[in-house]
């Protein structure tokens, strides 16, 4: 009895493993992901099946119905919202952007102010006002939220809108805030805070999508004002890590109607995570100031195309003079590589900025697989030598810049949920360059010679390491 369980038990695995490898091969987004999947789910299918169940799945499909494509409720307050934002669209002369606007699946809107933030110190005294300002609302979700003092700091902001009756709602990813402590989320609950995890296994059918993530880090008050940027919330971001040091980091702060779309991609969120439609402000307002034009770009493993890869590749091929671009996690898939390095064989000044030193150490030595092509082809490569740099920005030409969640990764390519507010504006593309030319004076260009002298068994490694790069 027990050898024919055993034997029937063999079996289920195997037929398993090729009905895994049947749906790899038919969504894997990669070739080289649905080959090593495929492979591992015919010959070693006891591992392999528990681990694409996990790893390898590709979209995110419970969110698709979720973000209103099929629910109705969604889409009639989104048709309203988008017809409330009508005076504001931008249309004629900015051909270049129609492709983001498809991507983003949201429109180019005038009527903005967009003001940098750098570095941790500024960010939160940015979104501690910010939050003292509001008089309806706070919609906030970050990746991470560490119960440090800069967590706590955040957490008694919250309580204190909530008790003068703001509503708040605080979404946070369970696997970027594990150690957040139940006695943390209970405190904001009982001073009135509407708190959720984001739930990527939520659901009998979703719960082996560990390996997704909401990345994003978005801020809105009363649908007038919004944040987004790369900080997290812990005291690293402060600089006051002993481990890292110095943090560069890089927020926004929005004013005007691109706010709606900060807000609309919470609010999708907010829905996959709860099942509550939440009564939010979709009227838009205007900044005095200023009359930037912004568009928000939200992309994630529910998107029909991949939203992130895509929007990297049309600012590489729109550059004609300069792209710099920053990124603390740099293992960009082929097609991006390629891009960058046509790039700079056709005399664009391409720069990338990574750090010195790693944060994730699979992903730093996975850079040193591909970094001698992409340095033979003219493509500059510098390290941040004052701290770790964080930032996620990307500058094209004088004519635009943008400030966001996305890293140049697999991960952020296809895993994460992320977010990036993209600004078509020469005065924002000179604040921005501005900002660059100061980092950069305090970088090291990465010379060729450098990595060709190192040790067989570092290249091996940094091989290895960037064949996982699919999962890292």
């Amino acid at each position: 009895m027990a050898s024919w369980l055993l034997g029937l038990l063999i079996v289920v695995i195997h037929v398993l493993g090729v009905l895994s490898a049947v749906q790899a091969l038919m969504s894997s987004r990669t070739s080289q992901g649905a080959i090593a999947w495929m492979i591992s789910l015919l010959t070693i299918p006891y591992l392999a099946v528990p681990l694409y169940w996990i790893f390898g799945r590709p979209r995110f499909f419970g969110y698709v119905s979720a973000r209103g494509v099929r629910d109705s409720v969604l889409r009639r307050v989104l048709g309203r919202y988008r017809q409330l934002v009508e005076p504001y669209l931008v249309t004629g002369s900015v051909a270049d952007v129609v492709a983001v606007e498809k991507l983003a699946m949201m429109p180019l809107t005038s009527g903005n102010r967009a003001e940098l933030l750098v570095d941790g110190q500024a960010t939160f005294r940015s979104l501690f006002d910010g939050i003292e300002r509001a008089d309806d609302y706070i919609v906030v979700q970050f990746f991470i939220v560490r119960e440090d003092v800069l967590g706590r700091e955040f957490k008694q902001h919250l309580q204190d809108a909530a008790q003068r009756e703001v509503r708040v709602y605080f979404l946070y990813d369970e696997i970027g805030c594990h150690q957040l402590s139940e006695h943390y989320l209970n405190d904001l609950r009982e001073a009135g805070v509407q708190v959720s995890a984001f739930h990527s296994s939520r659901g009998f059918r979703h719960r082996f999508q560990l390996n997704f993530r909401n990345h994003r880090k978005v801020m809105v008050v009363d649908g007038r004002e919004g944040w987004i940027g790369g900080s997290n919330v812990g005291v690293e971001y402060l600089g006051e890590s002993p481990r890292h040091g110095h943090w560069r980091d890089t927020h926004l702060h929005l004013v005007g109607p691109s706010v709606l779309g900060l807000q609309e991609a919470f609010w999708e969120d907010w829905h996959w995570a709860t099942g509550q439609v939440i009564n939010l402000t979709w009227t838009p307002s205007t900044s005095g100031e200023e009359c930037q034009n912004v568009i928000i770009v939200p992309s994630g493993p529910a998107d029909p195309q991949e939203t992130a890869s895509l929007l990297v590749q049309h600012a590489i091929h729109s550059a004609r003079e300069r792209l710099w671009v920053t990124s603390p996690y740099f293992v960009p898939d082929h097609s991006v590589q390629d891009a960058l390095r046509l790039a700079a064989m056709r005399g664009v000044d391409v720069r990338i900025m990574i750090p010195e030193r790693p944060d994730h150490l699979l992903v730093f030595l996975s850079a040193f697989s591909f970094l001698p092509d992409m340095l033979r082809a003219g493509v500059r490569v510098y390290r941040y030598q004052p701290g770790f740099m964080h930032q996620k920005v990307m500058l094209i030409d004088d004519e635009a810049a943008s400030v966001g969640t996305v890293n140049l990764d697999n991960r952020s390519f296809r895993l994460n949920f992320e977010i990036t507010a993209f600004v078509p504006d020469r005065r924002f593309a000179a604040d921005v360059h501005a900002m660059l030319v100061r980092d950069f004076a305090a970088c090291r260009r990465v010379t060729l010679e450098e990595i060709q002298c190192r040790p067989l068994w570092r290249k091996l490694v940094s091989r290895a390491a960037y064949l996982l790069a699919p999962v890292q």
